[in-house]
């Protein structure tokens, strides 16, 4: 007999193969395919890994790569919000709480809080490993943006103040990476790829 807690896992995997199906608005490096949840949440991932001894404070790495491998999955059931739409906020929402509840409580009790502490914790964006996560989650779409011609900023006629607002919580996880991405803002608005 199957024991239950494995029954409620293999369920959860199941459900979360839908991040796979969500589109973001940001396109693949030097490329006209949009990414996926699944493949920014990777990705973020693999950021953190590379990029941790660019921290602000020491962190515990695991915690910020549990972060940015779930941060999106709420989106399975409330959907991509544009970091620039101007309809809705992107902040956190009574829809994702609703969301984190159902998806992550397929999981057995003690697994569910955990993942659902680790979500709260990333959105808060107030300890030192949220504060680095929400950096990558900040950093990822400014490259690629770069490398595809301005990308969404050009698509959605998004200003210089917008994205200069919206990415420099990058500094509160990361000096030495905001120095980095302040300078690529900059040089989006000399390239022509970002209005100012």
């Amino acid at each position: 007999m199957t024991p239950e807690n494995l029954l409620k896992q293999i369920d959860f995997i199941k459900e979360i193969d839908k991040l796979k199906y969500i589109q973001r608005k940001t396109k693949l490096f030097n490329s006209d395919r949009n990414e996926n949840d699944a493949e920014h949440s990777w990705h973020l991932a693999l950021m953190a890994i590379v990029l941790t001894e660019h921290s602000n404070k020491s962190i515990d790495l695991l915690k910020v790569i549990k972060m940015v491998l779930i941060h999106d999955i709420v989106e399975i059931d409330a959907g991509d919000t544009f970091i620039y739409d101007t309809q809705k906020n992107h902040s956190n929402t009574d829809e994702e709480r609703l969301a984190a509840k159902r998806i992550f409580g397929l999981l057995p009790t003690a697994q569910a809080e955990e993942l659902i502490a680790i979500w709260e914790e990333f959105e808060a964006g107030e300890t030192d490993e949220a504060k680095f996560a929400k950096a990558m989650d900040r950093l990822e779409p400014l490259l690629q943006n770069t490398s595809n011609e301005g990308g969404t900023w050009t698509e959605f006629d998004v200003s210089y103040e917008k994205v200069h607002q919206k990415k420099s919580v990058i500094k509160e996880g990361s000096a030495q990476i905001w120095d980095f991405a302040e300078q690529l803002i900059n040089e989006s608005v000399e390239n022509g790829i970002l209005k100012k």
